[in-house]
């Protein structure tokens, strides 16, 4: 039995993010001023991300508890629309998006406490395609839109290098989809499989037919 149940975890991590963007809103940046305001940083947008991730989580936790035992199937079928959608999220932008900073061990733990299921591979790729080449474009506008570019190394580099850079950031995307498709199948496959020493053991210990 785990110390702290998970809906305690998720509703913990959940006022965590809130109270972190509430933070970084106040914070008074000359960067978050201009055009775009914070919207500009991934890191801002990350962690909207994160929020909403989360509060999903528990919106679908709460549901769980009000539905369970219920029989009401309109319930049960929102329920699972819920699941749906916070499993899309966690595959396709939760994880991918918050392996760049610091908020992956609260997604591990996700991960390692509630089994989710990965949409199929051809749609995942594509959504998480979409995500990186629109930010791509909004980075590239407000370069147009103010003359300056969101990440400041960005002025120090060619049209080539950039769009090499820009090419790179996509496919390590694709790559942490996959990367966090993988990690999902291994924690739920070792779950569900006994280790091969109890196999053994439970071989050794049934009787032999005489």
């Amino acid at each position: 039995m785990a110390l702290v149940p998970c809906q305690v975890l998720r509703v913990a991590i959940l006022l965590s993010y809130c109270s972190i963007l509430c933070n970084y809103k106040a914070i008074e940046m000359p960067s978050h001023q201009t055009y775009g305001g914070s919207w500009k940083f991934l890191t801002f947008i990350d962690l909207v991300i994160q929020a909403v991730f989360f509060g999903i989580c528990v919106l679908t936790d709460l549901s769980s508890l009000l539905t369970r035992g219920s029989g009401n199937q309109e319930q049960e079928r929102q329920l699972k629309k819920l699941i749906s959608l916070r499993d899309w999220m966690l595959a396709v932008l939760a994880f991918p998006v918050g392996v760049h900073t610091t908020v992956l061990p609260f997604i591990l733990i996700e991960m390692r406490t509630s089994h989710h299921a990965y949409p199929s591979r051809s749609s995942g790729l594509a959504a998480i395609c979409t995500f990186s080449v629109g930010y791509i474009l909004w980075v590239c506008w407000v370069h147009h839109i103010t003359g300056m570019w969101v990440y400041p190394f960005l002025e120090h580099i060619g049209p080539g290098a950039r769009i090499i850079f820009f090419a790179s950031t996509t496919i390590l995307m694709n790559f942490l989809y996959l990367l966090g498709e993988v990690l999902n199948s291994y924690i739920w496959d070792t779950q569900r499989k006994p280790p091969s020493w109890q196999g053994m053991e439970e071989e050794k210990e049934k009787p032999k037919l005489e």
